[in-house]
Order: C-alpha cells, then sequence, then structure tokens
C-alpha cells in the first residue's frame, strides 16, 4: 500500500452528557466531493457524507466512555479514542502516516504522527474523521434522547444548552451525564430531596 494519509478527529468533547467519540479515515482512492468540517455543513449534507466515505475509505470508531472520562480526565479520554480509533482500521490500513486534528497527538500511536491546528478545515482525511464522527455520536445521543427527553439531546447532542441546564437542574443527573463537568458537577452536590420524585 503506498504511503497515505489516516486522518483524526474527535466530537463530544466539550459535552455534560454522552461519550467521547473519535473517527480515522483513511481514503481508499479518491475524496468523496463536498467533504469539508462537520461544522459547516447541514446534517443532510452529513448524513449522505458519511455514506459516501464508508464506501470509499477505511473507516473506524473509538470511543471513550463516562467513565474513562471521569477517572482519566477528557484530554486523556479524547486521547484514548483517538488511539482507538486508529487501531480499529484494518491491517492494510494502518501503516499510514496520521494527521489529528488539534494540537495534541496520542501517545503509544506505531506510525508517525502530527498535530494540525484547524485539520478539519484544512486536511481533507480530518474533515472526512469529523464528518463520520460527528454523524455517529449524534445517532447515538438521539438513542438516548429517546429514555431522556427531557434533556433535549434530540437537539443539543448532550452540550449545555439552556434547555439542558434546566433539566438538570429540576431533573438532576443521569448515568450519561459527565460528574465531573461543572454543570453536572454542581447539580450532584445538591440534596436529593432538592429534586421532584
Amino acid at each position: 500500500m503506498k504511503n497515505v494519509i489516516a486522518g483524526i478527529d474527535e466530537v463530544g468533547r466539550g459535552c455534560l452528557a454522552g461519550p467521547v467519540i473519535a473517527a480515522c479515515v483513511v481514503f481508499k482512492s479518491t475524496c468523496p466531493e463536498g467533504v469539508a468540517d462537520s461544522k459547516a455543513l447541514s446534517d443532510a449534507a452529513r448524513r449522505a457524507l458519511s455514506e459516501s466515505i464508508a464506501q470509499e475509505a477505511w473507516v473506524s470508531i473509538g470511543e471513550a466512555s463516562i467513565e474513562e472520562i471521569t477517572d482519566l480526565n477528557i484530554l486523556h479520554a479524547t486521547m484514548l479514542a483517538m488511539k482507538r480509533a486508529h487501531q480499529g482500521l484494518p491491517e492494510e490500513a494502518r501503516h499510514t502516516s496520521i494527521l489529528v486534528d488539534g494540537n495534541r497527538i496520542p501517545s503509544g500511536l506505531a506510525v508517525p504522527a502530527k498535530a494540525v491546528v484547524k485539520g478539519d478545515s484544512k486536511i481533507p482525511e480530518i474533515a472526512a474523521a469529523s464528518i463520520v464522527a460527528k454523524v455517529y455520536r449524534d445517532d447515538l445521543m438521539l438513542k438516548l434522547h429517546e429514555k431522556h427527553p427531557q434533556y433535549a439531546w434530540d437537539r443539543n447532542k448532550g452540550y449545555g444548552s439552556p434547555a439542558h441546564l434546566q433539566a438538570l437542574s429540576t431533573s438532576g443527573v443521569t448515568a450519561h451525564h459527565r460528574p465531573t463537568f461543572a454543570p453536572v458537577k454542581k447539580c450532584l452536590e445538591k440534596p436529593a430531596d432538592h429534586f421532584p420524585a
């Protein structure tokens, strides 16, 4: 296999609920047309591109759980998710140079890696990884929303929107919340009788 690039990006690092997700993408030939930073795309465009990327590339998802975020801290949990994403690639796609969005790279990678600030707007492989990770995590949060609709995860995807913060103050914390994040931690410090049964 010729020397190609694996792009890695994460989503959900700043959320109050849900895991942090990373994706790793290696194009088999060419980048699908329209690939751009996931934040610049509509939900429909992201979903269509995610399907195209899955057909045109090797794709792997890495996840770090709420427990890992709590035990390791969000930075180290994010690095772990990124490392898992690369390790999940098929063997034939793993011997590549890695470009990671941001200013840090996971430790213990078996191949050369470089961090690229704002890489999701500069490097097609990182942009593709941002799309795949975003769609995957959005779908996960939509499923969790069905069980906990009061937190409006269908709209905020676990970020600290006004509706999410209001629900925390009235309904309390779920097992899907990150107990070390300030708004959640503050809520956990309230007496149990603060919340209606």
